[in-house]
Parts: C-alpha cells; structure tokens; sequence
C-alpha cells in the first residue's frame, strides 16, 4: 500500500515507520490480533471468548489511525510556491520517436507522401485553434485575425501547422528535438518573406525552455504530439508552466480503444501503409478521460473535446461526436487557480486507500467502541 511509485524512497521509509506504529513492540506477539488475522466468521467469536486480544491494543490502534491521518492531512495541505518552475531534470522526449522521424524528415512537405494525413488535417484543426481563441479577442484584423498573439507550436515538426498559424498574423515558435525537422521547417518558411518575420524554429524539447518562457504565451498547439512523449504528467506541467494566464492549450491525438489499434496502428502501419510501421506506439495512445483529468489537476479547464475521423479513400477529415479514434481537445489556463503542488499528486492516491482501508475495519472499530 505504501510501496508507490510516486513516493520517494525516504517518503517510502517516513510512512512505513508510521506503519510500524500499529504494532505494539513490548505485546506478546501471539496477543496482537486485527481483523486481518482472523477471516470474519471467526471474529465475533475472538471478541467473545478473547476480549483482552482487542481491548489492550485498541487505544494503541486508534492513536495510530488518528496519527497517521493528521500526517497525511497535513502534507496534503501544503503547497510549494506557484513561481517554483517545474523541474527540467526529466524529459519528455523518447529517443526511439526520434530516429522513427529523423528518418522521415525529409518527407514533410509531400502532401501525397507519408504526412498527407496531416496536411489534411489543417482543414480541422487550425479553424478549431483559430475560432477558440478569437473568442477571448473582441477585436482582430481582417485577414490577420491572430495578430499580436504568441503561440507556441510543440513538436512542429516540419512546420505543417506553424505556418497556416503565422499567416493568420501570430507570432509562432515552433519547437522539434529532431534538428532535421526544424532544418526542413526553416528552408520552407524562407520562401515566404513574411512568414519568414512571424515564424521563429528552435531545435529543443519543450521543457528545456520553460525557464526563460513562464506566462509567455497566448496558446500552446501540441497536435499528434503527445501520444509520443515518455511523460505525459510532466509535459502538460510545462505546458501549464508557458502558458499565461487565460491561455489556450490545444491537443490533438489518439484515443486509446481496441478501435485504434485496429485501425490507427494494424490497418494505418501494418496493412494500408498510410503512415510508416513504428511511427505509434499503442500504450502511449490516451483516452479523453484520462487527458482530462490530467489536465485539470494540473491547474487547465476543459472547455472542449470533440472526435474526428478519417476517410484514407477521399483522404479528407470531418468532425464527429464519436471520440473512439482521433480528438481535438481545448483547455484554458484559469487565471486565478492555483498550480497543484507535487507533493499533493504524491500522496492522493495513498490517502485515498488508507480511508478505504478504514471504512473496510468499520465493522471492527464499532466493536472496540462497545
């Protein structure tokens, strides 16, 4: 119970001495008996014939309830300072997705090729980012609806979103940490003297700039990115971290259902060649639910999560109410609530068994009451 993974190992040793504290260590040990001893139809008859067994431990069992709740509480209570940027020490980058698109990093720019489905895609996703943040402006220029807006595309790639979002007027920065991406980004966004002034490309992962971009931008894109990283909980934190307040984070990605295996890796990789054989890995794929709450218990509300599917025969997406395989979903950075602190997440679920622990030795504990 107290083995968890989110738990150091000094946390891990802290809670298991107050574990040890259930044990009286001066009893006889073959008097020190809970309900784990005994299978239940054999404890009415302990409390009956052996009363003693319980009622010269249970002031010691109570105390170290009362105790170890009190601990608990009191971490859970205590926050680190919201200004405290997220640790870079870990990394969201796996270095296999790397070499899978160093490989194809030539190849961004053909729209019949291996990336068809993502040039594709813009039909969807930039009026999905577009609209949603023209709602937080009550005026915008015609043609250049996002100008004076700073967005920050995460795992640009090749730069197929970043540059329909620069002509829209933003200022965009485009993170990849495949340097051949951010090389063939760079050569294409020359060939326009204008996008070649709103587009900035950088060769890094996104947490390696947290530090020196806090409360920087107006909205982050991370689209067909985050079924990719190694650590999910640490990218929507540096998200979070980049975000000013009232930002939009935008996400698009794979649900994760037998239906997207089915389709998204054995047909898509497997049969139709659609996209390169390796380019996902299923156990990365998330579930709407599971990206919600992480989202929301790192500080972002869910404003919208809708379903899209592809037709590999017209080669075109649509939107649907039916989130089984891809999604788009939008999440603002509230202004006013504040960033969970790590020691909260390290301790929820463990807090949460030791009640449920406790309300299965009810039974036991109105008996000791008598």
């Amino acid at each position: 119970m107290w083995g968890g993974s989110k738990l150091s190992s000094s946390g891990r040793r802290f809670l298991g001495g107050l574990r040890a504290g259930f044990r009286n260590p001066q009893a006889d040990s073959s008097r020190l008996t809970t309900s784990a001893v005994y299978p239940k139809n054999q404890l009415s008859w302990i409390l009956q014939i052996k009363p003693w067994v319980f009622n010269e431990n249970r002031i010691m069992w109570f105390k170290s309830y009362s105790m170890t709740f009190a601990c608990l509480n009191w971490m859970k209570n205590y926050r680190l300072p919201r200004t405290r940027p997220y640790s870079t020490s870990r990394t969201t980058v796996d270095s296999s997705e790397v070499k899978t698109f160093l490989a194809l990093a030539h190849r961004w720019w053909d729209e019949q090729g291996v990336y068809a489905p993502l040039h594709s895609m813009n039909d969807l996703r930039v009026p999905f980012i577009r609209d949603n943040l023209l709602k937080t402006v009550a005026n915008h220029q015609p043609g250049k609806p996002l100008s004076g807006m700073k967005i920050l595309d995460v795992g640009c790639g090749g730069g197929l979103l970043t540059e329909p979002l620069g002509r829209l007027g933003a200022s965009v920065i485009g993170i990849d940490p495949v340097d051949e991406n951010i090389k063939t980004a760079q050569h294409h966004k020359s060939f326009d003297p204008v996008l070649d002034k709103r587009i900035e490309y950088r060769t890094c992962s996104l947490e390696e700039i947290v530090k020196d971009a806090v409360e920087t931008f107006d909205a982050v894109v991370a689209s067909e990115v985050v079924e990719h990283v190694i650590d999910l909980e640490t990218f929507i934190q540096c998200c979070f971290q980049v975000l000013k307040p009232d930002g939009s984070l935008f996400i698009t990605t794979i649900n994760k259902t037998q239906l997207s295996y089915a389709l998204g890796i054995v047909f898509s990789e497997q049969i139709a060649g659609i996209v390169p054989k390796g380019t996902h890995t299923w156990e990365k794929f998330v579930s709407p639910e599971k990206l919600e709450s992480i989202l929301e218990s790192n500080g972002l509300s869910v404003q919208t999560v809708v379903g899209m599917l592809y037709n590999p025969f017209s080669g075109y997406w649509h939107w649907s109410e039916n989130t089984s395989l891809n999604y788009a979903a939008h999440a603002l950075k509230s202004s006013l609530q504040e960033h969970p602190a790590p020691a909260e997440f390290a301790l929820k679920g463990e807090t949460e068994e030791l009640q449920a622990e406790a309300s299965t030795n009810s039974g036991v504990q109105e008996e000791l009451k008598k």
